[in-house]
C-alpha cells in the first residue's frame, strides 16, 4: 500500500466509513491517453497487498489509474469473504457500479479475491454488471480477460495454485505514505479452522523464495522506505527449501535476513498462528532492534470445548503459557489478538472464559467480531449456528468494552516514558503535529519540529493518552 520513489507523487483516498473500503491509484500510471482502472479493496492486508500486484499487471499492459471513478474505463472491487456484512458491503457496492455503467457505455466491471472465488460464475449470472470474476492465484490472467471482453465475452478464472507467489511481479505501492510497506511472503493457509473460509478461496500455504523477499525489502529500503509488514495468512509457517543448496529457510531465518537489509529499517509481520510461533522467533525480535516488539496472536476464544470446535489445535491452557513464554522472552512485547464472539454453542460462562484470557493477555489492541457463519466450511456443514443475533452482539459489546479499559490503561502505563518513534506523516486532526508508531505498535503524536520529517525516527515523551493514541513531545 505504500511507495517512495521520489519522482512519483502517489493518491490515497479513503472511502466514507460506511463504505469501508479504500481507493488506490498511483500517479505515475496517470495517462490521459491511457486507459484507466479504478480499484477498491476490502478485508484484510493481503487484499489490499494484492491490488498492489493487479495494479502492477494493469500497468504493464496498458491501463493508467484514476481515483475518479467517473474517469474510469475499469472498475475493480478486490473483495472479501470472511463475514457476511463484507460481501454485503460488496454487493452494495456492485449496485452503485450498476448505476454508473448505465451511463457509461463500454465500462468493464470485475470482481477480484476472495468473494470472486467462492462466489465464481454466480456473479456473472446473478450480479448482470460483471463482467470479471477473478480468483487470487489468477491475476496474471487479466490481460487475457480484458481482451477477451472486447470480443463480447465474459471472463471467468478462479483456479486455485498450489505454486503461485507472483514472486516475480514487483508491487505498485499505491496508496502510499512513502514509509511503510507490505511484503507478501506467502499465500494460502492450511490450518482449517472451521469457522474460516480462507482455505477455500486462497487454495493451499506455499511460501515464497526467500530470495525474491530480501531483493523486495532493499529495494524498499532504497526507495526510502523505513518499515516493512511480512504478511502471510500464517507467517509463522514459512518454509523455503532452496533447490539448489538444499538449505531450508524458517520465519525465524527470514525475519533475521530481512532485518539484516539494513538496521534503519524496521521490520514487523502478520499473522501468527499460535501453533506456529516459535522460541526462535521470539528470540529473533529479542536480538535485533529493529525486528518491533509486536506480536499479533489471534485467540478467537478463551475457551478450551470452542477452541476444539474451532479446530484451532490448541487449548485455553496452551494458550495462556504461549503468552508467559512470550513475556519470558521479550518482557515489552506487545501482543494483540483477533477474538470471536457467539460462535456454535457458546454458553455464557464460555463467553467469561474469553473476556479472562483478554485480561490475562493484556492485549493492546484486538480485531472484534461476532460468529458469521459461511458457506462451505467445516462450522457450517457440521454445527448449528444457534446463538441469536442480540447475544452475540451483546457478547461483543462486552469484548470491546474490556479490550478498550486494557487499552487505555496500557496506554497510561506508558505515560512518563519516551519512545523512539517513526514518523509517518502529519496527524489527522492537525498538520501541526506529525504522527508515527512504537515498535510497539502503538500511534503516537506530537508537535512539529524543524528539520524533521517523514521517514525520521524521533524520541518522544509521552505526556497524554487516549485509548488509542498516546500524546507525547519530541526529546
Amino acid at each position: 500500500m505504500y511507495d517512495n520513489n521520489p519522482t512519483i507523487n502517489n493518491i490515497s483516498k479513503k472511502l466514507d466509513p460506511a463504505k469501508q473500503g479504500q481507493v488506490f491509484a498511483d500517479n505515475r500510471l496517470s495517462n490521459d491517453n491511457l486507459k484507466k482502472f479504478y480499484i477498491e479493496s476490502y478485508g484484510c492486508a493481503m487484499n489490499f497487498s494484492d491490488s498492489e500486484i493487479v495494479a502492477s499487471i494493469l500497468s504493464d499492459n496498458g491501463f493508467g489509474s484514476t481515483t475518479s471513478i467517473d474517469d474510469a474505463d475499469l472498475i475493480l472491487i478486490n473483495t472479501c469473504s470472511i463475514r457476511e456484512k463484507a460481501e454485503v458491503n460488496v454487493r452494495q457496492r456492485l449496485s452503485v457500479f450498476n448505476r454508473i455503467k448505465k451511463t457509461k457505455p463500454g465500462l468493464m466491471v470485475g470482481v477480484l479475491g476472495c468473494m470472486a472465488e467462492r462466489l465464481k460464475s454466480k456473479f456473472l449470472e446473478e450480479e448482470k454488471i460483471v463482467d470479471l470474476v477473478i480468483g487470487p492465484d489468477a491475476y496474471r490472467d487479466l490481460p487475457n480477460l480484458l481482451n477477451g471482453l472486447e470480443g463480447g465475452q465474459k471472463g471467468v478464472n478462479v483456479l486455485l495454485s498450489r505454486e503461485e507467489t507472483y514472486a516475480d511481479i514487483s508491487p505498485l505501492r499505491l496508496g502510499s505514505n512513502g514509509i511503510t510497506a507490505f511484503i507478501s511472503i506467502m499465500r494460502g493457509c492450511d490450518n482449517m479452522c472451521s469457522f474460516c473460509v480462507v482455505p477455500f478461496t486462497r487454495g493451499r500455504e506455499r511460501s515464497r523464495d526467500t530470495f525474491s523477499i530480501i531483493a523486495e525489502a532493499q529495494d524498499l529500503f532504497d526507495q526510502g522506505f523505513k518499515e516493512v509488514t511480512l504478511l502471510g495468512q500464517n507467517v509463522d509457517s514459512y518454509k523455503w527449501e532452496n533447490p539448489d543448496t538444499k538449505e531450508v529457510v524458517s520465519f525465524a531465518e527470514l525475519l533475521i535476513r530481512v532485518a539484516n537489509v539494513n538496521p534503519l529499517l524496521r521490520v514487523r509481520f502478520s499473522t501468527s498462528h499460535p501453533k506456529d510461533i516459535t522460541d526462535d522467533v521470539m528470540y529473533a525480535i529479542r536480538d535485533y532492534n529493529n525486528i518491533c516488539n509486536y506480536i499479533h496472536l489471534p485467540v478467537q476464544s478463551g475457551n478450551s470445548r470452542i477452541l476444539k470446535l474451532m479446530n484451532r489445535t490448541y487449548d485455553r491452557e496452551w494458550y495462556i503459557s504461549k503468552i508467559d513464554r512470550i513475556r519470558e522472552i521479550i518482557p515489552e512485547c506487545a501482543i494483540s489478538s483477533d477474538i470471536i464472539t457467539g460462535f456454535c454453542s457458546e454458553t455464557e460462562e464460555e463467553h467469561q472464559d474469553t473476556l479472562s484470557v483478554i485480561d490475562y493477555a493484556g492485549y493492546v489492541m484486538s480485531y472484534m467480531f461476532y460468529y458469521s457463519e459461511r458457506p462451505g466450511t467445516l462450522a457450517a456443514r457440521k454445527y448449528t449456528d444457534d446463538i441469536p443475533l442480540e447475544v452475540k452482539k451483546r457478547r461483543l459489546t462486552d469484548v470491546i468494552r474490556l479490550q478498550s479499559q486494557i487499552s487505555f490503561e496500557s496506554n497510561k502505563r506508558d505515560l512518563g516514558k519516551t519512545f523512539e518513534v517513526l514518523i509517518e506523516g502529519d496527524s489527522k486532526k492537525s498538520t501541526e503535529n506529525f504522527k508515527g508508531r512504537t515498535s510497539e505498535f502503538k500511534m503516537v503524536v506530537f508537535l512539529k519540529q524543524p528539520n524533521l520529517k517523514p521517514g525520521d525516527y524521533v524520541n518522544v515523551k509521552i505526556d497524554d493518552c487516549t485509548t488509542g493514541t498516546l500524546k507525547g513531545h519530541i526529546v
